[in-house]
């Protein structure tokens, strides 16, 4: 009797897994469908999903062979690093950098480390093929920042940044600040709804920087007890961005990638940060403001907006079916900042990458001859139900109209309506209760008849609550 041989294991490249991420973020596929697709086990594609971020950065980096379909950490990985920068500091300096001198190079530095290691012809060949070097990968180019410091009184013209051109379309970003009022529904927006939230990506969507949201509360009622990991997007108390921070993080975190990057700003921004220190890895390009042109597309930010706007939709009718006769605008006080951090990641999260590639090239803020179709505008616009499509517009754009003046109210959410603790707060959930609310909505759905599709996102997140009960 022949027994059946095993299913062959099929690994998938960098390059692959970043075609299903695209699959995943801009279809309706499932998983399980992707994985028939690429002949693949549905877990694999959802590991890949866990680890997008780790995922998209490699994909960014340049320095990642992209057809390599293992990962494998070197035993010498401070060495492989040093390594890897001096190297590009030498590209930098458009040195003719040999093999010999890279071996002459990785010993010079394993002594300064203290480590005993005599590296080989063979060792060589490894760390370029990790580290794609001589397989395409993307130099630094000679020289995109000047180490030398600018003279005490330059010129205009000495201040203007470098051409578009000089940078690759994964290292553009553009950056805008928009106002949101987060809890507003049709027709009605109170003073008091707004927040000014930080919305950034690169050129090619590949590269969405996590969301920064500024509200005037300090401490919000709705934050007790939540770790600041655990939150969707970083929130700052103070209407004000503070951009001389968040220019520091996204300098240091594109130092540690290697990369030098082009950031599109509003002029009257740049010129706020002018005396900023220690900015070795971001170029400001300042966009004036007499320019129709935003930092950020227009079409990318009203995008956003309107996943936003529908996504609040969405919530307020949930709440107001179950609560019959309660106007919308009751519910809607009961959205708290916390809500709006979560809708506002979501929102990001559905930004088509196709539409952010395709703007970019239309507005001249990316290099590129044909841009590519917006076949998206329709789904962007796609209107709720209840409202005309007149109506929706309006809705999107909200914050261009007079807000309703009014007395501030500290916002309430459900614990303050149902009475919340003694201390005012609503209790923190336990373990139990979590499992026990994981009962409750695989029954709700059993009885409501949804679709496999939805069954398997909640065995995803089943999981990953019960892992972290057993932590």
């Amino acid at each position: 009797m022949e027994l059946c041989g095993k299913k062959k294991l099929h690994a998938l490249s960098l390059a692959e897994k970043i075609q299903v991420l695209e699959l995943l973020d801009e279809s309706k596929m499932s998983q399980s469908e992707v994985a028939r697709r690429f002949q693949v086990s549905q877990p694999q594609i959802s590991r890949i999903c866990k680890n997008k971020e780790k995922l998209l950065a490699d994909w960014c980096s340049g320095t990642a062979n992209r057809e390599r379909k293992r990962k494998r950490e070197s035993k010498y990985s401070g060495i492989d690093e040093a390594l890897l920068c001096w190297y590009h500091i030498a590209r930098a300096k458009a040195w003719d950098v040999t093999g010999p001198m890279l071996l002459h190079k990785a010993k010079e530095l394993a002594d300064i480390l203290g480590q005993d290691f005599v590296p080989s012809i063979g060792w060589l060949v490894r760390w370029k093929r990790r580290n794609n070097v001589g397989f395409g990968a993307r130099h630094i180019l000679a020289p995109p920042f000047p180490p030398e410091p600018p003279p005490p009184t330059p010129t205009p013209q000495a201040q203007l940044p470098l051409s578009l051109k000089d940078f690759s379309p994964e290292d553009i970003f553009g950056c805008v600040e928009v106002p949101l009022l987060y809890r507003a529904v049709p027709g009605r927006a109170g003073t008091c709804d707004r927040v000014q939230v930080l919305l950034c990506a690169n050129s090619r969507g590949t590269e969405k920087r996590r969301l920064l949201v500024c509200g005037p509360q300090a401490a919000p009622r709705c934050f007790f007890g939540v770790s600041s990991e655990a939150l969707p997007a970083s929130y700052h108390p103070d209407l004000a961005i503070p951009w001389s921070e968040w220019l520091s993080q996204f300098d240091r975190d594109m130092g540690r990638q290697g990369r030098q990057v082009a950031l599109l700003m509003a002029a009257r921004v740049v010129e706020e940060v002018a005396g900023l220190p220690g900015l070795c890895h971001v170029r400001l390009l300042p966009l004036s403001a007499a320019s129709p042109t935003q930092p950020l597309p227009s079409s990318v930010v009203r995008a956003f907006k309107a996943h936003y706007r529908r996504r609040l939709l969405s919530k307020l009718a949930a709440a107001q079916s179950e609560r019959a006769g309660t106007l919308l605008a009751e519910i809607g006080a009961g959205i708290t900042v916390l809500d709006a951090l979560h809708m506002a990641a979501a929102a990001r999260a559905k930004v088509p990458l196709q539409l952010i590639v395709s703007s970019f090239i239309q507005e001249g803020l990316a290099p590129g001859k044909t841009p590519v179709a917006q076949d998206q505008a329709s789904e962007v616009l796609q209107v709720p139900g209840g409202l005309s499509l007149e109506e929706f517009s309006r809705f999107v754009d909200l914050e261009s109209e007079e807000p309703v003046s009014g007395a501030c109210k500290e916002e309430v959410g459900p614990a303050d309506e149902a009475g919340g603790g003694e201390d005012g707060f609503e209790p923190l959930p336990t373990k139990a209760d979590a499992l026990q609310a994981l009962g409750t909505l695989r029954r709700w759905l059993e009885c409501s008849g949804t679709t496999p599709e939805l069954f398997e996102n909640f065995y995803a997140c089943e999981e990953g609550v019960e892992r972290l009960c057993c932590l």
